[in-house]
């Protein structure tokens, strides 16, 4: 008898020191710190493209300044092309670090060019103006999904800087308005500037 209770009491002491055991291993185990990854080569051209598409669509970013970013976006594009070309199809460290510094360079004239006192300006007045006004949208849009590369947008935004410079002379050398011949002009260059913006946007080239 008295060894059977001996032999309870001994189970019953061991089942309590294993319940602080068990609890210790049923503790979920926490979860490692998040890692901040550095965004990738692509990943900051595509970002830039978006700020740049907001700066036209805003009218924070003139044409003529969003031409600027895109010739120099289109640069960067180039020499990555080259440096892929130079170890098959790879960037090395040095290569990105390199990429990385430029692209820091274009954030800061993006920040620049939005900020700055120059804004687009249009003469939404005119059926010119309106026209100017459509197309730059249409334009920013192409960015922000990627169907208009760098150089596209570039050669677009260079037109369009140079149509609005155009409009702007008009109205200065004839008080403030446009001949009777003048808008039929302006609304011919916009019709080939819209078919521009249509055929590079659904062309094979992206980014």
């Amino acid at each position: 008898m008295k060894s059977a209770i001996k032999n309870m009491f001994l189970a019953a002491t061991l089942a309590a020191l294993a319940v602080p055991v068990t609890a210790q291993n049923t503790v979920a185990p926490a979860h490692p710190k998040a890692v901040a990854h550095k965004p990738t080569v692509q990943q900051r051209k595509q970002h830039q493209q978006k700020r740049i598409a907001h700066g036209i669509q805003s009218g924070k970013l003139t044409a003529g300044e969003a031409a600027s970013l895109e010739k120099k976006e289109a640069g960067l594009n180039a020499e990555e092309r080259d440096m892929r070309e130079d170890n098959r199809g790879r960037l090395t460290a040095a290569n990105r670090a390199k990429l990385h510094h430029q692209q820091n360079q274009v954030s800061k004239a993006i920040y620049r060019g939005k900020h700055n006192a120059a804004a687009a300006k249009t003469h939404p007045k005119t059926v010119a103006g309106q026209r100017a006004q459509n197309q730059q949208p249409r334009a920013a849009a192409g960015l922000k999904t990627g169907h208009l590369t760098s150089r596209e947008a570039a050669h677009l935004q260079t037109k369009q800087a140079s149509f609005n410079r155009q409009v702007h002379r008009d109205h200065q050398e004839n008080g403030g308005k446009l001949t009777s011949a003048e808008p039929a002009q302006a609304n011919q260059q916009q019709n080939k500037t819209s078919n521009q913006i249509r055929l590079k946007k659904h062309n094979a080239r992206m980014f």
